[in-house]
């Protein structure tokens, strides 16, 4: 019996590297997907994988050059306007060697999309992204829900729900700014179960007064301090 041989396909130019992957975490404030980045990318590190960490460079609520979960754990990064610009600022030699890119917050790049087709389709790259899937009004919230066609894996994380210790999906902000992008910590924002959502009005009022509790307090021991 004649032995049959596939076709060897063209490799161009443009497919010289292998095929990458995009791993997606998504969640509310709050639920560790920092920390699940991290993790990832840590251990790539200690598979011997060359890795580099981007961020917004929007976000600067505790390091300008490192991304940094809110138990305060950090790792390096590059903080970027837009992600197509990487490519050039690490240098091309240098972006040819990696392995793995970390993205941090990553519904702050309008060119999400763009930049994970890019790195996983044509260069090869494994590509981790963790951002939030939705902003206060559980509404989409960037470019992060347009990637989920484009993942090999999506992992949806839950928070603890700040009043009832239930699983928190939603994001709450405590506040009465209503601009989308309104870059802040827990003294804006908890995660809540879907109940303490839709009782959002009680909830933020609830918020608004410990709050104030809390400044008449600070206020009321500065006043002792300062008598003496």
């Amino acid at each position: 019996m004649a032995s049959f041989k596939h076709p060897t396909p063209f490799i161009s130019g443009k497919d010289r590297y292998p095929s990458g992957e995009v791993h997606v975490i998504v969640g509310p404030m709050f639920a560790g997907k920092t920390s699940s980045l991290l993790r990832r990318i840590e251990s790539e590190v200690d598979n011997g994988r060359n890795v580099a960490m981007l961020k917004s460079s929007k976000d600067t609520r505790y390091a300008i050059d490192s991304v940094v979960t809110h138990d305060g754990i950090r790792f390096p990064c590059w903080a970027l306007q837009d992600l197509m610009s990487f490519q050039e600022k690490y240098g091309h030699d240098a972006y040819r060697k990696l392995d793995v890119i970390g993205i941090d917050e990553a519904q702050f790049f309008e060119d999400l999309y763009e930049f994970c087709c890019k790195a996983a389709d044509e260069d090869g790259k494994i590509v981790i992204v963790a951002g939030l899937d939705g902003d206060y009004l559980r509404k989409s919230f960037g470019s992060v829900l347009h990637i989920i066609p484009l993942a090999d894996t999506v992992t949806k994380l839950t928070a603890r729900c700040e009043l009832c210790c239930k699983r928190a999906f939603f994001t709450l902000r405590k506040t009465q700014e209503t601009q989308t992008e309104l870059i802040a910590g827990s003294d804006v924002y908890m995660p809540v179960c879907r109940y303490h959502y839709i009782n959002s009005e009680v909830v933020t009022e609830t918020s608004k007064n410990v709050l104030e509790s809390v400044k008449c307090n600070n206020d009321s021991l500065l006043d002792v301090a300062t008598s003496f």
